[in-house]
């Protein structure tokens, strides 16, 4: 941790101590509805990314249907 993130890191400590218990509250429900809204932003993310073997964890051979019809559009093209 850098010097500037230690010291901010200490400051917001020292101002979190002084918020009341209700304060503190009011923040945790605020941060906890921000993650459950970023988890679901996220999943939508991911519904609409296409999986290949290039964007997921899938082997790279699970595409070899899309390689082979790329290959065979690619050869109907006359030369030039």
């Amino acid at each position: 941790m850098s010097e500037n993130s230690e010291l901010s890191a200490a400051l917001k400590l020292e101002m979190v101590d002084q918020l009341s218990h209700q304060e503190l509250v009011k923040i945790v429900l605020t941060q906890h509805k921000l993650i459950e809204k970023l988890q679901q932003e996220l999943e939508k993310l991911k519904e609409r990314q296409p999986s290949n073997g290039k964007t997921s964890s899938k082997p790279p051979s699970s595409d070899l249907i899309q390689k082979s019809e790329t290959a065979a559009f690619d050869n109907s093209k006359e030369p030039e």
